[in-house]
């Protein structure tokens, strides 16, 4: 038989799955490992879908999504950001924030086009970038610079082939925050080097200390910038993959015509859920905010008391502790910490190089779960220093 696409052939399956799926093998696992809230979605949005399904709203909607979800977006977009998107032509209503990915890749990318991530970085760009026929470039985030962007690195990177920069803030996996004035940085950079910038905003609503910045909102950058959002995280509504994209209109009539043939449409049912997540944020967002900035504050410290250095993440919900002084690489401590003490975090490494050494921890667990997911992990660490043998193999 004829062999299969190259480029599907080269990928690497994601490393979040393959220790997802052994601690699901498992008995009496404490799972940190995948990037999910514990909340249950608000009773009122899975009541729109019911009322949605109970009145027969069943057929498609209009490619770039219902007209009245997209006019919430609009308006949220407006309240949160102090940014104006039209509705007719420049939001686009996406199965999940992973298809805004996909699509902003496929619509800017020719073959061989270079584009910068910003790592670590959530598994899937690198990947979507090759799918799409370009090349991902890495550029990290180092933990001195509290895993926030330097311009000069970014700059040191580009290329007469750089098409695009993409990145996360809050950021998947490290949790940091980038200020308006770092942002304003980088914006002249993008200005300065003809640059696209796809903003992955899916942890905006989860920003624990300051109002976090829509890069769209700066100086020059709405007309070269694709904002990604979805209601995965900030809204619980992981299962229900939905997500939109923010863009000037050239780019996102492009970005609708790819959905189109890919997709469609997002399921109709979920869109009426995300009218009145969107709808009711005020009341159900802020409770899940201040409980996560309250398990934050907790299990930071009691990462750093375990012997592992941990930064405060300003969003998001994940702790990055750097297990680098265990004499252990970050994969082989996930997995010697799932097999001693049924404790599943992520290696570092598969946010890319830039991550090795440190592991992902996600503190969206109640805290009777994440205190005893410490328990064990002290325990793991005592442990550890009873090993000095194997430590110094793994250091040497």
């Amino acid at each position: 038989m004829k062999s299969l696409s190259e480029r599907v052939e080269r990928l690497a399956p994601s490393g979040i799955r393959r220790f997802f799926d052994l601690a699901g093998s498992m008995d009496d696992v404490i799972s940190l490992g995948v990037g999910e809230p514990d909340f249950v979605t608000p009773w009122n949005v899975r009541e729109a879908s019911f009322a949605a399904l109970e009145q027969g709203y069943t057929a498609y909607s209009a490619n770039a999504g219902l007209v009245e979800l997209r006019q919430e977006i609009r308006l949220y977009m407006q309240e949160k950001f102090s940014i104006d998107y039209e509705v007719a032509d420049e939001i686009i209503v996406t199965t999940g924030a992973s298809e805004g990915l996909d699509l902003a890749f496929r619509t800017l990318i020719n073959p061989g086009d270079e584009v910068i991530v910003v790592e670590p970085a959530f598994v899937s760009y690198a990947p979507l970038i090759e799918l799409a026929g370009g090349i991902p470039v890495a550029v990290a985030c180092q933990a001195e610079h509290g895993f926030t962007i330097q311009p000069d690195t970014i700059e040191a990177a580009v290329t007469d082939r750089t098409k695009a920069i993409i990145f996360c803030f809050p950021s998947n996996p490290t949790g940091s925050v980038m200020s308006r004035d770092q942002l304003a940085d980088l914006a002249l950079l993008a200005k300065k080097h003809d640059l696209y910038v796809i903003s992955d905003e899916i942890y905006a609503e989860l920003s624990y200390e300051d109002e976090p910045t829509c890069f769209a909102t700066l100086p020059d950058m709405r007309e070269r910038t694709i904002v990604i959002n979805g209601f995965s995280k900030a809204f619980a509504m992981t299962g229900w993959r939905l997500g939109f994209t923010c863009a000037p209109p050239a780019i996102s009539q492009a970005m609708l015509k790819v959905h189109q043939y890919g997709m469609m449409c997002a399921p109709t049912l979920v869109q009426f859920a995300g009218i009145e997540a969107l709808r009711s944020r005020h009341k159900t967002v802020p409770d899940m905010v201040r409980s996560y900035r309250q398990r934050r504050n907790y299990f930071v410290k009691a990462l750093n008391d375990a012997g592992l250095p941990t930064h405060s993440p300003g969003g998001a919900f994940y702790a990055f502790p750097y297990i680098g002084g265990t004499g252990l690489t970050s994969e082989e401590f996930a997995e010697q910490l799932l097999l001693a003490e049924r404790v599943a975090v992520v290696p570092g490494s598969v946010f890319g190089a830039s991550g090795e050494g440190y592991v992902r921890a996600s503190y969206a667990s109640s805290i009777e779960q994440l205190q005893q997911a410490i328990h064990r992990i002290n325990r793991f660490m005592q442990q550890l220093k009873h090993q000095p043998t194997e430590l110094s193999n793994h250091s040497s």
